[in-house]
């Protein structure tokens, strides 16, 4: 899951068993007295990757309580909050892999690619409406609140990039209201609920926002960085797909904002052309991937800042070198 040095293993080996046990809440949640529906919801949980979000409901959780490094702060509310971010990031994957067309995700194939795109809303769906119901067991109509929020934000973060598909004259500012929207809005909540679930003080849980939202459009801008530069054969699915859909990402965004007018049509008509190969070329001969890795490295260390508020511990230690690795994955 991450790089890290010998004295993070043990709290890595806790995180794991406690995520295996997130995994039989959300398998328990899903399970259906029909076989189709069950198929449906195996294929997906190969979806499951870094289960990032759930990390940092469970981290947070520690984090805020002055875990010594045991889990004994941890309780099935958190793991149960856990496991409802996940199924909501789920039900977004699914329904992004329609919105885009996709046809792997992760080595495998997509449901839409597999089923079609009727099976897959239905099955995005099914996850959103899971992820509610099983959050209502907890017994805090606030959580459910605040996730319902956040549920509206992300997908009115999507909706603005929809909107501005193919639109070759987006600007940074946009670029970063849509995905602090779409991705950096939830894995903030993921972090201020682990808190709020531990019992934290409101300047905890803020920070514990703060550091989360700040982390989520890092990780992001990581994302769209990968799809032009990474290899496909780490990342599980093909490069170019933000290209293909006319999605600009930053670096994109940042070379045409640097670029003589001269260059700036040239690139434009790569985008155009959906010349992978050479926009990369052009991205990195520019300079614009090494300014997009300082930009999402900025944000690193602006998000870590926040933790300091947070008592001193492995959890606290875990969440900072799992924020360092956000820039420095591959996948």
């Amino acid at each position: 899951m991450l790089n890290l040095d010998a004295r993070h293993q043990p709290l890595v080996s806790l995180l794991t068993e406690q995520l295996e046990q997130v995994a039989i809440i959300f398998e328990r949640q899903l399970a259906s007295d029909m076989s189709a529906v069950n198929n449906l919801c195996m294929h997906v949980e190969q979806y499951r990757g870094k289960m990032l979000r759930p990390s940092l409901v469970l981290l947070s959780g520690m984090a805020a309580a002055g875990d010594v490094g045991d889990g004994a702060t941890l309780t099935e509310k958190h793991r149960i909050v856990a496991a409802v971010v996940e199924m909501i990031h789920m039900a977004t994957l699914v329904h992004d892999d329609v919105l885009d067309e996709s046809q792997v995700r992760r080595r495998g194939a997509t449901v839409n690619h597999l089923w079609g795109n009727e099976t897959a809303v239905m099955l995005g769906d099914y996850l959103i409406s899971n992820s509610f119901h099983l959050c209502s067991t907890v017994g805090d109509p606030s959580i459910n609140l605040a996730l319902g929020a956040v549920t509206n934000t992300l997908c009115e973060g999507e909706l603005v990039q929809l909107h501005h598909r193919n639109n070759y004259s987006i600007d940074r500012d946009m670029y970063m209201e849509i995905v602090g929207r779409k991705t950096a809005s939830l894995i903030g909540e993921c972090c201020r609920l682990g808190g709020f679930v531990s019992g934290a003080s409101d300047e905890a849980c803020a920070a514990l926002s703060r550091f989360g939202s700040g982390l989520g459009v890092a990780f992001q801008i990581q994302d769209d960085l990968l799809d032009l530069v990474g290899d496909p054969a780490v990342l599980g699915k093909p490069l170019g797909q933000d290209l293909e859909k006319g999605k600009l990402t930053l670096p994109v965004i940042d070379h045409l904002a640097q670029a003589s007018a001269l260059e700036r049509g040239e690139t434009l008509n790569i985008v155009m052309r959906g010349d992978a190969a050479s926009l990369r070329a052009r991205l990195v001969e520019s300079g614009a991937v090494a300014r997009t890795i300082d930009s999402a490295l900025e944000l690193v260390a602006q998000a870590k800042t926040e933790l300091p508020r947070l008592p001193d511990g492995p959890a606290r230690d875990l969440l900072a070198a799992m924020a360092d690795n956000v820039v420095s994955r591959d996948r």
